[in-house]
């Protein structure tokens, strides 16, 4: 008997292991039949999953008799499925597998920031790009400005600076607002007093992309860029019109109605943008001072697109911008006070910006660009006992040569500037009027060393001249930069850059906005403020299956900021700003991830840990109002143009106040949906469920009531949003 099941034992052992089989296969790009190191297979209904070896070889084993569906996967080339059944007739000899290149869309990001126009994937500057769809989420939840595009973008902060006008300012690796230029198609028109409200007259309806370069960028946009650039696309007019609109009501007071339209034909095109927003006072915490101002803004943007030929584009446009704002004490607010409640803050702006805009092609790939923007910007800033009016004048012209010889793009360019604030307060004893003028020349190059390693690098030269009635300086400023991309294969590729840049004098900061510049005296004898920086990246992107897509990226950064402008207090209570010796650091990580499954479930999470330092702080010299880590999460489900849901929660963990004190973490949850019903789309919205907001904390407004003193803002004011619109898209 025991013979008889050792028997059975070898014959049910031996037919096993007939019954296993070795798959051998080559795995090989098809146009250039090069081999493909790091491809993904495996075995449907198996947990087996291997990859190509250095040689390009690919191996499964254990694979049983039968027909069997092997799937090949490799980033950026189409997927393959193929039907085999084992055993194989010639098993010896290995198959050779050809794989597509795919052209996801993703590849295809054309970013304009870096002045190349090339794909994101072959771009050596690191840049970072929110798309359509994500803008568009965006918008449902808050119609009115850009400011939760940014605020949801890992390394971005959005930091108010105001609570009676809700102004806030944007902050990119822990660095002040002030250090972060924001343009609009390439324009810079919000600096220095024209970055006041700025954010928050920034409509994202006509917005096709937003592209943000974090680290030093002056070598491409001169003075301000210290922490980066946010450049705001517009769409463009294309022969299918595109024609939106949006209404839109939250609980806290705010209404939205606004609307896109664009066309175009061979010769002429145009593209409109026309929003008005309504907000009433919100008193959250029953205090009788507004959380949110009472506002109303309108923005309206015609712009117009020739086309004499093939080769060349003109564009005019004028973007005008008027709001009115009015905060503090509720029952002022509402027009009954009494002697009890008298404070106010009002904000009354007007912002037009007229700009020209020449595109011709020239022999082969080469390109001349010439454009040019006037802006004005007027605020009139009114309180009790108090007010304050300025106007800004800005002009800015850039011309550029892009010439393309093989695997290279040269940019030669220009540029000049002129900026200029004057007080209209003619009582003022601190009349701040200040002038800047600019002339820069600036050099790119491009340069494709191989399908693996790309260079770029650059050199600017400002000569800048700023003065007041106190003192006029000039100064020669020198801006190199290089950036370097190199793609180990298709799963792993790095960047890596640092660069020079400066920022000019300016009186107007996050800590002036919050004292509504009273008792600020006139700049004198400070010079620009000079930076260094660099920044590095590991990014890695594969598939798992023929569902499951991952992506994450691995950022490290640092930046030094020597001649900081610095705002003190002498004895008699005026501020004046002067140039400290000792430096401002900032370093750190950011880490992003992204999983998408089915194309239908994306899950991001994000993570930035921030160690930001001021030498020339006395005690705590960590940067005030800076979380040191902050966590973003975001999971989202769609079905295209049908059905779309999404849940966010963001850790911030605590900061530092200008005291000394520490703010506790806090989490935030929020949640939207989308429903598409043919050219209507019904969408909801709710911020902040968890009602996060400061008064709970402490209280933002500090006695006296008629003239009181406020709190650093270091979170929501205003509690939990809830809101819901229509879309209608023709």
């Amino acid at each position: 008997m025991s013979k008889f099941i050792l028997l059975s034992l070898v014959l049910l052992y031996a037919s096993a292991t007939i019954a296993q089989n070795t798959f051998k296969a080559f795995i090989k790009d098809s146009t250039t039949h090069q081999i493909l190191k790091g491809a993904t297979a495996f075995v449907k209904g198996l947990k087996q999953v291997n990859t190509t070896d250095s040689i390009g070889v690919l191996m499964l084993k254990n694979i049983p008799n039968g027909n069997q569906i092997i799937s090949i996967f490799f980033v950026g080339y189409e997927a393959v499925a193929i039907d085999l059944s084992f055993p194989l007739t010639d098993s010896l000899q290995p198959l050779i597998i050809y794989l597509k290149i795919a052209h996801e869309e993703l590849e295809q990001v054309i970013v304009l920031s870096t002045r190349t126009s090339r794909t994101i994937a072959t771009t050596p500057t690191r840049i970072e790009t929110i798309d359509l769809e994500e803008i568009d989420e965006k918008t449902n939840m808050r119609p009115a400005n850009v400011s939760m595009i940014l605020h949801e973008s890992t390394g971005i902060q959005v930091q108010q600076t105001s609570a009676t006008s809700g102004n806030a300012s944007v902050r990119i690796q822990g660095l002040d607002g002030r250090y972060t230029q924001l343009l609009k198609d390439g324009y810079a028109n919000f600096g220095n007093f024209a970055s006041g409200l700025s954010i928050l007259e920034i409509p994202p309806l006509d917005l096709k992309q937003v592209e943000i370069i974090k680290g030093p960028a002056s070598t491409l946009y001169g003075a301000g860029a210290i922490a980066g650039v946010i450049n705001f696309i517009s769409k463009l007019p294309k022969e299918k019109g595109d024609h939106s609109f949006i209404i839109n009501q939250s609980n806290i007071g705010q209404t939205n109605i606004g609307g896109f339209a664009s066309k175009r034909n061979n010769k002429i095109g145009y593209t409109i943008l026309a929003i008005g927003n309504i907000q009433k006072a919100y008193d959250v915490d029953r205090d009788d001072f507004s959380e949110l101002p009472k506002s109303t803004d309108f923005t309206i943007h015609p712009k117009l697109f020739f086309y004499p030929n093939e080769k060349t584009a003109i564009i005019i446009g004028n973007s005008f911008t008027k709001g009115d704002r009015t905060g503090g004490d509720i029952r002022v607010i509402i027009g009954n006070p009494d002697a009890n409640h008298t404070y106010f803050e009002t904000n009354n702006t007007i912002r037009n910006t007229a700009n020209i805009e020449y595109n011709v092609k020239l022999k082969g790939k080469n390109k001349l660009v010439a454009k040019t923007s006037y802006s004005y910007f007027s605020r009139n800033i009114g309180m009790p006992n108090y007010s304050f009016k300025g106007i800004n004048h800005n002009s800015y012209t850039d011309i550029s040569c892009s010439i393309n010889p093989e695997n290279q793009t040269i940019i030669l360019g220009g540029n000049l500037i002129f900026d200029q604030f004057t007080e209209q307060q003619a009582t003022s004893i601190f009349l701040r009027h200040f002038t800047t003028n600019t002339v820069g020349a600036f050099v790119q190059h491009t340069w494709d060393v191989s399908d693996k390693l790309k260079f770029e690098t650059g050199l600017r030269s400002d000569l800048v001249h700023y003065s007041n009635q106190n003192y006029k300086k000039t100064e020669l400023l020198i801006l190199p930069r290089v950036s370097v991309l190199y793609k180990f294969n298709n799963q792993w590729s790095s960047r890596f850059g640092g660069g020079l840049g400066y920022k000019t004098p300016t009186i107007f900061t996050e800590q002036t906005e919050t004292i509504q510049y009273q008792n600020v005296l006139s700049l004198n004898n400070v010079i620009s403020e000079k930076s260094y920086g660099a920044t590095a990246d590991l990014n890695f992107k594969t598939k798992f299956s023929d569902d499951i897509d991952l992506s994450i990226n691995q950022l490290f950064f640092c930046t030094k900021i020597t001649n900081a402008t610095v705002l003190q207090q002498n004895l008699l209570g005026n501020y004046y700003f002067l140039n400290t010796n000792k430096p401002v650091t900032s370093f750190g990580l950011e880490t992003n991830a992204k999983i998408i499954y089915k194309d239908d479930f994306k899950l991001f999470i994000g993570y930035t840990f921030t160690h930001a330092k001021a030498d020339y702080l006395s005690a705590n010299q960590f940067l005030p109002l800076l979380p040191k880590s902050k966590l973003n999460l975001a999971f989202v489900y769609e079905k295209e143009q049908d059905f779309k849901i999404g849940l966010e929660a963001y850790l911030t963990d605590n900061q530092y106040l200008t005291n000394g004190n520490t703010t506790p973490s806090f989490w935030e949850m929020g949640m939207m949906a989308e429903k598409t019903l043919g050219k209507f789309a019904i969408f909801i919205n709710a911020e902040n469920m968890t009602d996060v907001r400061q008064s709970r904390y402490k209280t933002v407004v500090n006695p006296p009531r008629n003239n009181p003193n406020f709190d650093e803002i270091w979170t929501h004011t205003e509690g939990r949003n809830f809101n819901a619109g229509l879309k209608l898209k023709l």
